[in-house]
C-alpha cells in the first residue's frame, strides 16, 4: 500500500509535538490542513491514530506502533541528507557513536581526541550503553555505528574485529598468596567473587565460559564497571574477573595480581558494528578509518 509521503510527514510532526497547531507551525501549513490530513491517513489505514486531549493530542496504541517505524524512517532520511551535505567536505556534520563507559575510556577516547583535533567542526555524539543495548540502538537507526565487545552476531549488522581482549581473574595484596599459582575453576567458590552486573556482554561471556565447564559463578558483589572491580579487588574484597587490557597500569604496579585459571578463559575482542547495506556518512567513515 503506497500512501502519500506528505501524510506521513504531517503524522510524524503531530506525534512529535503532541499538538495539531504546533505541527502546523512546523510544517508551515494551517491547522485544518493538519486535521484533514490525519483524517485521510486514518481512513486509509483503517484505524484511529490519535486521541484528542484537553491540550493537544496523544497517540493511540496503533499510532504508537506506526510512529516507531516512521521515526526510524525519518532518521534514515536525515542520514541520507547528511551524507549528501558531507560528500565532498568534512567541514560540517555529525557522527553518533554507541559504546559502553568502559569502551569509551579504555578504547575510544584517544581516537575521539584525534578526530576532534583534525575535524573540529564535526559534532560527535556518544551514547553510553552496554554492547547489547548499543546493537539495539544501531538497528533502530539512532546511532551511526557501535563499538562492542565480541563475540556478537546479528543478521542486520556487519561486524569488524578491531582489538583483542583477554578476560582474567585478579586479586589484591590481601590474596597475594594466590598470585602465580594456577587456580582450578572448580575451586573458585572457595573465595569471595566479584563480577560485572548482568546485562553486559562481558558478564554473559564469563557466565558462558563457567557454564561450559560445569560451574555456576556465584558472585558476592556485582558491580557496574571494570574500574569499580579494580578498586574493590585492590581493596581486598575478594577475587574479580576483569579485562587485562583495561587494568594494565594496576597490574604493572602490583596493586592487583593476575591469578592463572584452569581452564583458561577464551580470548575475545572489541568489534566495530554497522548496519548492513546502509552507507556511512563521510564523517563516520573517516572516524572508523582511524580505528585499528
Amino acid at each position: 500500500m503506497l500512501i502519500n509521503m506528505e501524510w506521513y510527514r504531517v503524522f510524524y510532526w503531530t506525534a512529535k509535538t503532541g499538538s495539531l497547531s504546533r505541527a502546523a507551525e512546523q510544517l508551515y501549513i494551517t491547522q485544518p490542513a493538519v486535521t484533514q490530513t490525519i483524517k485521510q491517513l486514518e481512513a486509509k489505514l483503517g484505524g484511529q491514530l490519535f486521541f484528542r486531549m484537553a491540550k493537544g493530542v496523544k497517540l493511540t496504541a496503533e499510532g504508537e506502533v506506526l510512529f516507531r517505524y516512521i521515526e526510524q524512517a525519518y532518521r534514515f532520511m536525515e542520514t541520507g541528507e547528511r551524507m549528501l551535505a558531507e560528500m565532498h567536505s568534512l567541514q560540517s556534520g555529525e557522527i553518533s557513536i554507541g559504546a559502553s563507559d568502559t569502551l569509551c575510556k579504555h578504547y575510544l577516547m584517544p581516537y575521539l581526541e584525534r578526530f576532534h583535533k583534525e575535524y573540529p567542526d564535526i559534532r560527535i555524539r556518544v551514547t553510553n550503553r552496554t554492547s547489547p543495548e548499543t546493537i539495539s540502538l544501531l538497528k533502530e537507526g539512532k546511532i551511526d555505528f557501535g563499538i562492542v565487545h565480541m563475540p556478537a552476531a546479528d543478521k542486520q549488522l556487519d561486524f569488524r574485529v578491531s582489538m583483542p581482549l583477554q578476560d582474567i581473574l585478579v586479586c589484591g595484596r590481601a590474596y597475594s598468596a594466590l598470585g602465580g599459582n594456577v587456580l582450578k575453576l572448580e575451586n573458585i567458590s572457595q573465595y569471595p567473587l566479584m563480577l560485572l552486573e548482568k546485562g553486559s556482554s562481558t558478564r554473559r561471556s564469563l557466565d558462558e565460559y563457567a557454564n561450559a565447564n560445569g560451574i555456576k559463578l556465584a558472585p558476592e558483589l556485582e558491580l557496574g564497571s571494570i574500574d569499580l572491580l579494580v578498586q574493590f579487588a585492590r581493596s581486598g574484597f575478594g577475587l574479580a574477573f576483569l579485562i587485562r587490557e583495561y587494568a594494565a597500569d594496576e597490574l604493572a604496579s602490583g596493586e592487583i595480581i593476575e591469578i592463572p585459571l584452569q581452564p583458561p578463559i577464551p580470548a575475545r575482542s572489541i568489534g566495530i558494528t554497522t548496519l548492513s547495506g546502509v552507507p556511512l556518512s563521510a564523517a563516520a567513515k573517516r572516524f572508523i578509518e582511524l580505528l585499528p
